[in-house]
């Protein structure tokens, strides 16, 4: 078996090779040092089922049950890289799924709300990241297409599966100057990954970034 280390380093050399793969798509070169110690530091095989441990650090999504996947290392840095996250800042995630993202992204800023729809998900990730000492997120089940309008504006809001369409309620709850990172399109269809940012006079400017396929966002909305 390999080493934890071993599989770290292959790992983030794996995502190297995607950034600068993909670097005439989406014009980044390198993703933010905050972005890659974060990737290094959370153990990713805490967050997948103990019978793919072995395949935790591969540069793919993994099963995680009840339809749900954890996303690909390169799309979990690239997605937060595009929040350009700070230490003061508090980020709504939409699809805890097994709260891989979610620990990510605690180890760069200051709070996390997270919202899971399926229970057995959200009750899952709650003591994995409980079992890590992972004390700024905080989680939920409901419906994220609504998100978390307790705990807005948010300095960011990262999207973990696909939407037909941009949610105008996580539009209204982001602070002026924010981004939106979200995957758009049918499932088994195309998916662009885009980033919407919140202008000062409440608009939004939008910019594609990379073709993608994500599970859909579910719930009741229409």
């Amino acid at each position: 078996m390999i080493s934890k280390e071993k599989n770290v380093k292959r790992m983030m050399d794996d995502i190297d090779m995607e950034v600068a793969y993909t670097r005439s798509a989406t014009g980044i070169k390198q993703f933010r040092q905050s972005v890659l110690n974060a990737m290094k530091t959370v153990p990713r095989h805490k967050f997948v089922p103990e019978a793919l441990h072995d395949l935790a650090y591969h540069n793919g999504p993994l099963s995680i049950g009840h339809g749900q996947t954890i996303s690909q290392p390169y799309i979990v840095a690239l997605m937060t890289d595009l929040l350009e996250p700070e230490s003061d800042d508090v980020i709504l995630e939409v699809g805890t799924g097994s709260g891989y993202q979610s620990a990510i992204l605690a180890n760069i800023v200051k709070k996390v709300y997270s919202i899971e729809i399926v229970p057995e998900l959200a009750q899952e990730a709650e003591q994995t990241l409980k079992g890590l000492d992972i004390t700024n997120v905080e989680t939920k089940c409901g419906d994220g297409y609504y998100g978390w309008p307790e705990h807005a504006p948010y300095d960011g809001i990262i999207v973990t599966a696909a939407a037909p369409y941009v949610p105008d309620p996580l539009v209204e709850q982001l602070k002026i100057g924010a981004k939106l990172v979200i995957p758009v399109g049918r499932p088994y269809m195309h998916q662009e990954l885009l980033l919407l940012e919140k202008t000062a006079d409440g608009q939004t400017q939008t910019k594609d970034i990379l073709a993608v396929a994500f599970v859909p966002l579910t719930g009741t909305h229409k």
